[in-house]
């Protein structure tokens, strides 16, 4: 019998731990029917989003030295602009946030 799941193609580039969003984020989500896992999945696998060159390669770093890790995904037609993923450098969580609530 097959697995029912599907198995990822390859693994997380790293862990993400408790995962959180503010309540700016999830009144967002819910009131434009965004899924978060869409941009968890990007930010976990390593598709840092709409950053400058600078910080993608800082993200690649915290990968091999720790560190933390930022993604920004740009929301199209939605109240905000954009979207932070940012995950502790201990690895303790990962949490979205919107700009104007850093």
């Amino acid at each position: 019998m097959q697995n029912a799941v599907k198995q990822p193609d390859s693994a997380l580039k790293f862990k993400l731990g408790a995962v959180v969003m503010t309540r700016g984020v999830s009144d967002l989500m819910k009131e434009h029917g965004l899924e978060p896992i869409q941009y968890l999945r990007r930010h976990a696998y390593g598709e840092w989003g709409d950053i400058e060159e600078d910080d993608a390669q800082a993200n690649e770093d915290a990968l091999a030295n720790g560190g933390r890790i930022f993604s920004a995904y740009n929301l199209v037609g939605m109240p905000e602009s954009r979207l932070w993923v940012i995950t502790e450098a201990d690895r303790s969580a990962t949490t979205f946030l919107l700009p104007s609530e850093y």
